[in-house]
């Protein structure tokens, strides 16, 4: 039996394995099986009709059609490894046909040659085959690596595509949440600024009070002495219809003492409406000289009285040790006088509570002190009253922080008084023990 035939089923057979998965050459690999099974054909009607003389020429045409197919087509650059391999037994084929065709008694001499040639053709071909079919592996494996690539990179372009989707998204609801907070910040603000205006207006309350308790005091005065020299004068009359000079005289002279009391309290109200005319005012933020001393006991007894007006039965003691080399600062009175006012205000509240809470044997007493300190002066305010946490002690300066029940501060007086010393170039530093006292320092400079 002829090797052709084997050769020929086994090279289609490899050729088609090899080209069926190359998607492009399809077509080809359609032809490939239908040469396949026409080679199964033809080699069983060899089989049957013994016409293998006749055959042999077809099967070396058909080798040949193959050789010059997968050199010459581009499609099957893929196959060329498996036609290598089996080139040494095709041409061993074709070169033993020939010669046994021609000269039968020379080939059987050789045959035992053309045996040993067939075998090496044979381990030839093995071992091409196995070659190409790793190198086939390696090249599906890089295909696939290559193909998983390609879905790597079509995944990573989807995920960059819904990335730059949701961060756009999120882009917009950052910019309506910025939009969001920026009306809650300008809300917050014109709330903090309401609630400042209301701080200074419960302190003008204070000190509206004050004022009406200050000059009432002279008023009284004056009106007192105004109605008993009212009824003098009218005495002075009918002793000078009697003609008693003498007696009229003596009445003359209590009416001047009189006048010089009323007007001596006339003046004393005058003052305290310019004064408090000047204090309440709307601070122009010029700094002028002050006298600290007379600031810090005006607004005290303002305190104290503003307070003893909203509450007739609060009552405290309150003791000045003011250093008369003080004298002048350059400060801004009207703000120096509302941080004075806060801190006498909460210094009154703390004593009140401790009184509330030891109602036998407690004086409530504020204390206010001044010093000189070569460039510096210090105003001194101090209560033994319920004194302050220590837990809170770092946040009494912080806007909207209250110890008070709720509804009895707004938590801005330390606030608005740590700021005006601030800018002032001054420092205020609190001492304090829980149940006993409080003090606060203030330190301003000379100018």
């Amino acid at each position: 039996m002829s090797l052709e035939p084997i050769l020929v089923f086994l090279l289609i057979r490899h050729m088609r394995k090899i080209l069926k998965t190359f998607s492009p050459i399809a077509e080809w690999n359609r032809m490939l099986t239908i040469s396949l099974y026409a080679v199964v054909a033809l080699f069983i009607i060899q089989l049957i009709l013994r016409i293998e003389p006749v055959t042999i020429w077809i099967w070396h045409l058909v080798l040949l059609a193959i050789i010059g197919v997968v050199f010459k087509v581009p499609e099957f650059t893929a196959a060329r490894p498996v036609m290598i391999a089996f080139l040494p037994l095709i041409a061993l084929s074709i070169v033993s046909d020939i010669v046994k065709v021609t000269d039968n008694n020379l080939y059987l001499k050789i045959k035992s040659y053309f045996d040993i040639a067939g075998a090496v053709g044979i381990t030839w071909m093995v071992a091409m085959l196995i070659r190409s079919r790793k190198q086939q592996k390696a090249l599906e494996k890089e295909r696939k690596k290559t193909q998983e690539e390609e879905e790597r990179s079509k995944f990573m372009a989807a995920q960059k595509a819904e990335l730059e989707i949701l961060v756009a998204e999120r882009t917009v609801e950052l910019t309506n949440q910025k939009n969001e907070l920026q009306q809650a910040l300008t809300e917050l603000k014109s709330a903090q600024t309401q609630l400042i205006h209301s701080e200074k207006m419960a302190s003008l309350g204070e000190l509206t009070a004050g004022i009406a308790h200050e000059i009432q005091n002279p008023l009284n005065f004056v009106n007192n002495f105004s109605e008993v020299n009212a009824e003098l004068i009218d005495e002075m009359k009918n002793e000078l219809i009697a003609g008693n000079n003498k007696e009229a005289a003596t009445i003359a002279g209590y009416i001047k003492d009189n006048q010089e009391k009323i007007t001596h309290h006339g003046k004393r109200a005058d003052a305290i409406v310019k004064g408090m005319l000047q204090h309440s005012r709307k601070s122009t933020g010029q700094k002028e000289p002050t006298d600290v001393n007379a600031l810090a006991d005006e607004y005290l007894r303002l305190s104290y009285h503003g307070l003893r007006a909203k509450d007739k039965t609060f009552n405290a003691n309150m003791e000045t040790y003011f250093d008369e080399n003080v004298g002048k600062i350059n400060i801004i009175p009207q703000d120096i006088g509302r941080a004075l006012l806060n801190l006498f205000t909460n210094a009154f509240y703390a004593v009140t509570e401790k009184k509330k809470e030891q109602p036998e044997g407690f004086e409530p007493t504020v204390t206010v002190t001044t010093k000189r300190r070569g460039d510096l002066v210090e105003i001194t305010v101090a209560d033994n009253g319920v004194g302050i946490p220590q837990i809170v002690l770092d946040k009494i300066y912080q806007p909207f922080f209250s110890t008070k029940p709720t509804g009895q501060g707004t938590g801005l007086g330390l606030s608005l008084s740590y700021d005006i010393i601030k800018a002032h170039g001054g420092d205020i530093n609190v001492e304090t023990k829980e149940g006993e006292f409080a003090k606060f320092v203030i330190s301003l400079p000379e100018s």
